[in-house]
């Protein structure tokens, strides 16, 4: 066999591996790139295959006071917290619960807090809306954060469990020998170890209560707007300019996200979740 014979393979590997790799890329950024350009058009009309008027009018739109887009960000930032807060009140004691892997039915527990993704989301928020109608939570922020809780606990609790999970137990036990109480040992110990997780968790209901519509639409209008409803306004009366500036500034928190999980989430808090 020829020195050429050995080195095809390997030529066609290589070719094979940078389609693949400009695919993968023009699969994520080429959305990104259409949408950054339709924030600085003001004039795009087929067939040009570009803008015809470039600029920053609808810039000036969207932060003026009337147009409400930096109402529903701050909304939508309110609401976020709001769920954040919520949904670790709930994923703290109960991934620490969930972690002790000889609980009694901990795997139906666990399956408990995913019933709500088994199902589609639209049908679960119009019946969770006809439920808050009777209670007097559509049309106000505390029911949107009740409806974004649900879609972040899942994760909140998986997480979490898997965050208390990961820390060894000696450390607890060395602590509980030193005459710690169970709270002072779970204060002191379990929880700074569970800390990174905890933190990823919470970054990840953020986002999740950040872009969520469904459930916004269907509990919180016509009083509560958000960022992503008014987006989708915008989207649909074909103003594509003020729906592509308005997910630009939905973009900002996720890449402040992935910067943050690259910096202080611990790789094996991650590896851990679902054992």
């Amino acid at each position: 066999m020829t020195l050429t014979h050995f080195r095809f393979p390997a030529f066609l590997g290589t070719v094979l591996r940078g389609l693949l790799i400009g695919l993968l890329a023009v699969a994520i950024f080429g959305p990104l790139l259409n949408m950054l350009i339709w924030t600085v058009t003001e004039a795009w009309y087929y067939p040009a295959k570009l803008p015809v008027r470039w600029g920053f009018a609808f810039w000036d739109k969207v932060f003026r006071p009337e147009a409400g887009a930096m109402r529903a960000l701050s909304t939508s930032l309110v609401i976020a917290l709001l769920t954040v807060v919520l949904s670790l009140a709930v994923a703290i004691p109960a991934g620490y619960a969930l972690s002790k892997r000889h609980l009694p039915l901990r795997s139906l527990f666990l399956l408990f807090f995913l019933l709500p993704q088994a199902f589609p989301t639209v049908a679960v928020h119009l019946n969770i809306a006809r439920m808050f109608y009777g209670l007097g939570l559509t049309g106000t922020i505390w029911g949107v954060m009740l409806v974004h809780a649900i879609q972040g606990l899942v994760l909140a609790i998986w997480i979490a469990s898997a965050a208390f999970a990961a820390i060894g137990q000696e450390q607890v036990e060395a602590a509980r020998n030193l005459g710690a109480s169970p709270l002072r040992a779970f204060m002191t110990v379990s929880l700074p170890l569970a800390a990174p997780g905890l933190m990823a968790s919470a970054i990840f209901v953020f986002l999740i209560s950040l872009d969520e519509f469904s459930g916004t639409f269907f509990v919180g209008v016509p009083n509560i707007q958000t960022l992503p409803l008014t987006m989708l306004n915008a989207a649909m009366e074909g103003n594509y300019q003020i729906a592509s500036i308005t997910a630009l500034l939905l973009l900002v928190p996720s890449t402040l996200f992935m910067l943050f999980v690259e910096r202080f989430l611990k790789a094996d808090v991650l590896a851990s979740v679902g054992k």
